[in-house]
């Protein structure tokens, strides 16, 4: 099936849904990737970063982050529209602030996207190839990707949520009972208890580790977006957002410590810094058997399209907020009148990564090595910073509006993500050219490009504000009144 090629009917009414926390679960986590996280990011984690004890940087970014969500949750039910960083800084630090923050998100999930196209293009190659398949360019699957992706995102969200939440349900599996099996036969050498120990946890690099485990959350934070798609936004968002902190926090540091405790922690070290690229489908291989391996390796192949659909479908959101903000064309944000999704601001998204994944291949770049770290690394420098601006935001809205008074959920919880996010921030500052493949020039540059974006972000904001100012307000303006079913506010 492909998108259609005639003017579809458009709508410019909010976006339309009926999705509950479970739905949004699956979208957030599935952007998670969870088997490409323990496919790839944890041997990075333990054969470049704090070891055997990698497991316990994922609890302490996850308490990290879940202080984050105290204040985001707080506010989310004064901020009545969607689009998560920017309307959050919008509300809390103003409109120009706001436009930056939206820019720089939309870079960092076009970055985090084009970042999976490379490493999904490689594995498809790697699985045909491993087949007796021809081998062909990495590009050429991506863009068969791309095309599935953007029939998916065209249509309404709650095809793609089903089809996440299929791919997302036999990845979990097959770790799980890699982590069941490890644990009920007491491991190689016994389970590791490394991850308990703060002399482990503190060895080795652990602004690297911090890094990669900070990066594996890259998406959370999404069940904001799609507020206008949800069943009852005030109740749903907030819980989706700390089930799928939960969720995903102890997946990975269960599974990582269930993988460590299958080799033993010395040679867990070793064999994950001599082959981090098969270090899960080795692990599975000795003990679920080959089959197990080979089911693994197509089962990451699902990951990362999964990851995939579910960055596009955030990424179209921001477009959608854009649009509707005029900072972009104001056809994005515009809604499908059938689908009842934003099928212009998907199809903007869909040919940005069009352009960048061709200008990779023509650079001769390599889609892993060049491609994934390049724009991963991106990602991860530009979700924290746009973290700690919506903590600030957060901070500073309740200060001065007052429309809550709880101590710990307005001010101390927010207070404490935004301390733990700067450590974040500065450990991956300190270690982002070791990120992005050891060169400070490339460093500089993709700092610069982020820094240029979100500053493109608030020109435009401070433009529309001369333009407007000294235009007379219209005599009446009514405030947009959401008619649709089960939108009541939470009691």
């Amino acid at each position: 099936m492909a998108a259609p090629t005639s003017a579809a009917p458009e709508s410019p009414s909010r976006l339309s849904g009926s999705l509950g926390v479970g739905s949004i679960v699956f979208m957030v986590v599935a952007a998670a990737a969870p088997l490409t996280v323990i496919a790839g990011t944890v041997p990075l984690g333990v054969g470049a970063g704090n070891g055997a004890a990698f497991p316990s940087t994922f609890l302490l970014c996850a308490l990290v982050l879940l202080l984050f969500a105290v204040g985001f949750c707080a506010m989310s039910p004064h901020v009545p529209d969607a689009g998560a960083f920017f309307t959050y800084v919008r509300h809390g630090l103003g409109r120009p602030l706001g436009l930056g923050a939206a820019f720089l998100a939309l870079a960092t999930y076009a970055a985090v996207q084009a970042a999976v196209y490379g490493y999904v293009g490689a594995a498809v190659d790697e699985l045909v190839t491993s087949y007796g398949g021809p081998e062909v360019p990495w590009w050429v699957y991506t863009l068969v990707l791309m095309g599935v992706v953007a029939v998916l995102g065209y249509r309404h969200i709650e095809l793609s949520s089903r089809v996440l939440g299929v791919l997302l349900l036999a990845e979990i599996a097959i770790v799980l009972v890699l982590d069941a099996v490890v644990t009920v036969q007491g491991g190689a050498q016994g389970l590791s208890t490394a991850f308990l120990d703060p002399a482990q946890v503190s060895s080795g690099a652990v602004g690297i580790a911090v890094m990669f485990a900070i990066a594996s959350f890259i998406g959370f934070e999404a069940t904001a977006v799609f507020r206008d798609e949800a069943h009852d936004p005030q109740r749903t968002i907030p819980r989706a957002t700390y089930t799928a902190l939960v969720v995903i926090g102890l997946f990975y540091a269960v599974s990582s410590w269930a993988i460590v405790s299958a080799w033993g922690d010395e040679a867990a070290v070793a064999q994950a810094g001599a082959s981090p690229g098969t270090f899960l489908v080795d692990t599975v291989n000795a003990w679920l058997g080959p089959f197990a391996g080979h089911l693994a390796a197509i089962l990451l192949v699902t990951s990362l399209f999964a990851a995939i659909l579910s960055f596009h479908n955030v990424a179209a959101r921001y477009w959608y907020a854009l649009g509707g903000h005029r900072a972009l064309p104001a056809a994005c944000g515009r809604t499908h009148a059938g689908h009842g999704s934003p099928h212009v601001a998907s199809l903007a998204q869909s040919g940005l990564s069009f352009v960048l994944i061709v200008v990779f291949a023509l650079a001769g770049l390599d889609p892993v090595a060049q491609v994934f770290a390049w724009m991963a690394g991106t990602a991860t420098l530009g979700v924290l910073v746009l973290m700690s601006v919506t903590c600030l935001a957060v901070l500073v809205f309740f200060a001065r509006s007052r429309v809550d008074r709880r101590a710990w959920n307005t001010r101390i919880a927010p207070a404490l993500g935004l301390a733990g996010l700067l450590v974040c921030l500065w450990l991956t500052i300190s270690n982002f050219p070791t990120l992005i493949g050891g060169s400070p020039a490339l460093a500089l540059a993709i700092a610069a490009v982020l820094a240029l974006v979100a500053l493109a972000g608030v020109v435009i904001a401070l433009l529309q504000r001369r333009s407007s100012a000294g235009v007379p307000a219209p005599r009446t303006a009514p405030a947009e009144v959401d008619t649709r079913p089960d939108r009541t506010p939470a009691s």
